[in-house]
């Protein structure tokens, strides 16, 4: 009976082996493709694991290292040589970037100044989102965020909370004032006529609770849209 032989980094040239390259120059020698290559080891009969990864890589919409952070263990399997234990190493590694994103955040004190570099904290965090989530930034009198907290996940289409639900958690955490920040998967962050509509609506309420509705900021892919800045606040 003939043996099954599984391509492994070692039937990669010296050169071109990625733990090899690391040693003498780092990890950040390492391609996309290569880095993958390491976290999976090994590949298949006839495909080694570096080919295995720019398949992965190839993957469905976004392609490339986004693409890590939407795709299901459904969809890696849908790739030949990739079994349920390489889709779930595969699966942890966007819940680990994440995790990675969020500590090293949640280190400093931020001060939401500018709606620029509120868009910029949250980015990575929200821009891949398959849904919109609406997320309600709590902060002191002095704007520093005291408390973020996701007030609803709705569908592709619709972020659904009221205003009511807003502040009742304001109130919890004492906030002196409120911003509100959501996704649109589209990566389009234009507003839409209901974003306008549901900003004025808190708008008003926070106008009665005296917790000012500060601004609400519209995340896209990589862009941001502030209803302040648009004059819509």
């Amino acid at each position: 009976m003939e043996k099954v032989t599984t391509k492994t980094m070692k039937t990669l040239p010296a050169s071109e082996r990625p733990y090899e390259k690391v040693m003498e120059r780092g990890a950040e020698s390492l391609s996309d493709a290569e880095l993958l290559a390491v976290i999976l080891r090994t590949g298949t009969k006839d495909t080694s694991a570096r080919d295995l990864a720019e398949e992965i890589l190839k993957l469905g919409n976004p392609p490339g290292l986004p693409g890590l952070l939407h795709h299901t263990l459904e969809d890696y399997r849908t790739i030949r040589g990739i079994g349920n234990v390489k889709a779930v190493q595969l699966s942890c590694i966007a819940e680990l970037s994440r995790r990675i994103w969020k500590s090293a955040r949640s280190d400093r004190a931020f001060v939401c100044s500018h709606p620029a570099s509120v868009a910029e904290y949250f980015m990575e965090e929200m821009r891949h989102k398959e849904q919109e989530n609406l997320k309600m930034l709590i902060l002191n009198t002095k704007n520093v965020l005291m408390k973020d907290v996701d007030i609803s996940k709705g569908t592709v289409n619709a972020s659904l909370a009221t205003p009511r639900e807003l502040f009742i958690e304001a109130l919890r955490y004492r906030g002196a004032g409120i911003l509100l920040l959501h996704n649109h998967p589209s990566g389009d962050p234009e507003p839409s006529r209901e974003d306008c509509l549901f900003t004025k609506r808190v708008e008003e309420a926070g106008k009665l609770m005296g917790i000012p509705l500060l601004d609400h900021i519209i995340i896209g892919d990589s862009s941001y849209v502030s209803l302040k800045e648009r004059g819509i606040l």
